[in-house]
């Protein structure tokens, strides 16, 4: 991990979910929860696929966002992320988020042993524009267009396992709705994201490969069910590009429960299913994140 990145959004994140205790304003406006959370790429969404909505809870007179630490273990990986996103009159986000991959058991491969390099770096920098609607009150809901430029800090590892680059740009649209008194009389709350990626693991194995080296369009979706105000269960699936020879990509997914307590601070913990990663089989496991808006 980095230790010079580390202890300044540490020290952020923690005094967020400190700050209920410390100021009874809100963070914003929008109703309770309809931010979505921090994903793993510092967008607001889920925790695997960003959503249309905008981080925190500014409306189109505020600004606001939020900053969170997430970790996920799998039987041969461990991912650490730190974001951050900026929400200016619910209009604009602008996000980062820098992954750690420590690479538990693929570190000690023929391939990448000469390197001497157990984690992989990347950094993820983002954009995001609410093109129309609302979440809530327009029949069809809120879109919103984004862009996901990555690069990673390692260079080497990803032309290692054959990747053309280690720099890459993610382009999505996507699309959310809020349905008051759905299922069971609770709100339900379902996204749809269409994203042009050439992006291996997400682009932690780089971008591209001897497979294929164009942008592929590929679908991702998630659905979350409000049990109370405060407490919100639900999935995510994200399919994955197949660009490198030698291993396989299969897709994401999720089942997650979010918990609410305050506008200012979400705790999400999931089981996520990764498939196979860099001929590592069955990569599964926890997923816990905390989040704090302002």
């Amino acid at each position: 991990m980095n230790k010079a990145w580390t202890p300044p959004i540490l020290a952020l994140g923690i005094g967020l979910v400190l700050s209920p205790m410390a100021s009874a304003d809100p963070p914003g406006s929008r109703l309770w929860g309809t931010g979505g959370v921090n994903s793993i790429e510092g967008s607001a969404g889920g925790g695997l696929s960003p959503w249309a909505t905008l981080a925190g809870y500014a409306s189109d007179e505020e600004w606001g966002g939020t900053v969170a630490l997430s970790r996920a273990n799998t039987q041969d990986y461990t991912l650490n992320v730190q974001g951050a996103a900026f929400n200016w009159r619910n209009r604009i986000e602008l996000s980062f988020a820098r992954q750690e991959l420590t690479l538990d058991t693929l570190a000690f491969t023929p391939t990448l042993q000469p390197f001497g390099e157990s984690d992989l770096t990347q950094d993820v920098f983002g954009v995001k524009a609410r093109l129309a609607g609302d979440l809530i009150y327009s029949p069809y809901g809120q879109w919103s267009l984004g862009a996901q430029h990555k690069r990673h800090r390692v260079s080497e590892i990803p032309a290692a396992v054959g990747a053309e680059d280690d720099t890459g740009t993610d382009v999505y649209l996507s699309g959310s709705k809020l349905f008051l008194a759905g299922p069971f009389d609770r709100n339900l709350v379902v996204n749809g994201t269409l994203r042009a990626t050439r992006a291996n693991q997400g682009g932690l194995l780089g971008f591209g490969g001897d497979q294929r080296d164009s942008h592929e369009l590929v679908a991702e979706a998630s659905a979350g069910l409000f049990l109370r105000r405060d407490w919100l269960i639900g999935g995510e699936y994200r399919q994955k590009p197949d660009n490198l020879g030698f291993a396989g990509e299969d897709d994401w997914w999720d089942l997650y429960v979010a918990w609410i307590p305050d506008r200012r601070l979400t705790v999400t913990a999931a089981y996520v299913n990764l498939g196979d990663i860099a001929g590592l089989a069955s990569q599964d496991g926890a997923y816990l994140s905390v989040e704090g808006s302002f």
